[in-house]
């Protein structure tokens, strides 16, 4: 059962999320502070029982100088300089375990899975802590985590890192710096939009079902978790609604889209109750760059699952050739 807009409305949505005067200032600000810290990303070889795939265990320093920890995986048969992934992961969970994360590396590709700090305990397992957080109050999950001030966010942090992923990646010799791209699903699609705008100049973008776009638009049409995080959040602190709603435009992916311009790729589900429809093509209509959306009619929030990915695996492959 679809649960927003019927297709043909879709294809015609455009909403401009509100854009705070000072945003482009805001991010150059806080890329200048991560890069302040040295990156210190280090790749330590690990035995995980893999013949055909090299593993290392990735750790970098992300915003504030953070480590950050991450999986880096290789194909042992290579031939010069490799073509790039690094993926983002979804709300809950962490880089889980390198046999977990075989598909990039078996397709020829060099694969830095970046580990979501204080996530890892949903569905993943992660590594990373998050020594950010002010410890303001805010509802289960992290939505709402320093949502008082943009420099205080959660999300700030994040997707700090996710720019900072790109950078570390690149530090690799076996890596052609030219040919790296960004992807994840749900919120690793939403901090791939991220760092297409963030990073320095990634060659290519795979968004699936992102989360984190249009806030407002996702608050009118699903009482899902996460975003129903928000909504509990200004049903108890009813005075600072304009508050969380202009720290939340800082962070909303449609922003991010404006000004990122690599090739990308979308997914959406037109079922997806936790990331509704028209929240993704707010995000695909804004995207600046060339780009093209995959529509599973009937599914929900899994989009094109595996379907999706040698999609995805036939996009990557033809831009960054």
């Amino acid at each position: 059962m679809h649960v927003d807009l019927p297709l043909d409305e879709l294809w015609r949505y455009r909403h401009r999320v509100d854009e705070p005067a000072d945003f482009d200032a805001f991010w150059t600000a806080q890329r200048a502070e991560a890069d302040r810290h040295d990156l210190a990303a280090s790749f330590t070889p690990v035995d995980a029982g893999l013949t055909t795939v090299e593993v290392f265990d990735v750790t970098f320093a992300g915003h504030g100088g953070a480590p950050i920890r991450g999986w880096f995986l290789l194909p042992r048969d290579r031939r010069g300089p490799l073509p790039a992934v690094v993926e983002y992961v979804g709300y809950g969970g962490g880089r889980g375990l390198p046999h977990e994360r075989l598909f990039w590396s078996a397709a020829g590709f060099a694969h830095l899975v970046m580990d979501t700090r204080g996530q890892g305990a949903s569905w993943s397992v992660g590594d990373t802590p998050d020594p950010g957080d002010t410890g303001a109050p805010s509802t289960p999950g992290f939505l709402t985590r320093g949502i008082g001030d943009p420099h205080d966010h959660y999300y700030t942090r994040l997707f700090v890192d996710a720019a900072r992923a790109v950078d570390a990646v690149r530090t690799r010799t076996e890596v052609d710096p030219d040919r790296v791209a960004v992807l994840g699903g749900s919120q690793g699609g939403g901090l791939a939009l991220a760092a297409a705008h963030l990073a320095e100049r990634p060659a290519a973008v795979s968004a699936q079902v992102p989360f984190l776009a249009n806030f407002p638009r996702a608050l009118e049409v699903t009482d899902a978790r996460p975003y129903a995080e928000l909504a509990k959040y200004c049903s108890a602190h009813r005075d600072r609604v304009d508050d969380v709603f202009r720290t939340l435009s800082y962070l909303d992916v449609v922003n991010h889209a404006t000004r990122a311009s690599a090739p990308a790729l979308f997914s959406v589900g037109l079922a997806d109750r936790v990331c509704p429809p028209s929240t993704v093509f707010s995000a695909f209509h804004a995207y600046d760059g060339d780009k093209d959306i995959e529509v599973y009619a009937f599914n929900e929030h899994e989009g094109g699952g595996a379907h999706h990915v040698r999609k995805e695996l036939t996009f990557l492959t033809k831009v960054l050739a």
